[in-house]
């Protein structure tokens, strides 16, 4: 979410369905037991084709669902798939996985300590910069996933 929010500085993105996008892998690939395509580059952009696709002419709903795919690539950048090539490019690199571990759980330790003091330190920004413990806009932003138009300006 915020990297999102430091690229676009927009307050109408849905930033549940960023979560969603950066969670998605994780999940699905753990239900199959290894790392899958959803972990690849082909995989956000099979799921960001479908959401052009099925969004034509319909540009509320393609820009509020494009969060998913944005999630997704984000995903990909913070798993740092770029260096597990034969993962990435898959299905260029080779169609199988050879039982290759979901990256979240395959780091050492202290990498995943490190990583989740880095995400709560990430979500006290977002709840402090967003004024989430106004009831409000807590509640706007759990129906909505969009933020208070009134915030775009500060930092």
């Amino acid at each position: 979410m915020v990297i999102v929010w430091f690229v676009f500085r927009d307050t109408a993105i849905d930033y549940r369905l960023v979560m969603a996008g950066a969670l998605a892998p994780d999940v699905v690939d753990l239900a199959f037991g290894g790392v899958g395509p959803t972990h690849t580059l082909a995989g956000s952009v099979a799921l960001l084709l479908v959401v052009m696709l099925a969004t034509r002419g319909r540009r509320g709903r393609r820009r509020r669902l494009l969060a998913l795919p944005i999630g997704t690539f984000l995903h990909l950048l913070l798993d740092a798939m770029w260096a597990r090539t034969a993962v990435f490019w898959w299905p260029a690199s080779g169609l199988g996985f050879d039982g290759d571990a979901v990256p979240s759980l395959s780091r050492p330790a202290a990498v995943l300590a490190a990583q989740e003091l880095a995400g709560l330190a990430a979500l006290a920004w977002w709840w402090t910069r967003f004024r989430l413990s106004e009831p409000a806009r807590r509640r706007t932003f759990a129906r909505t996933g969009r933020l208070g138009r009134d915030l775009r300006g500060t930092s």
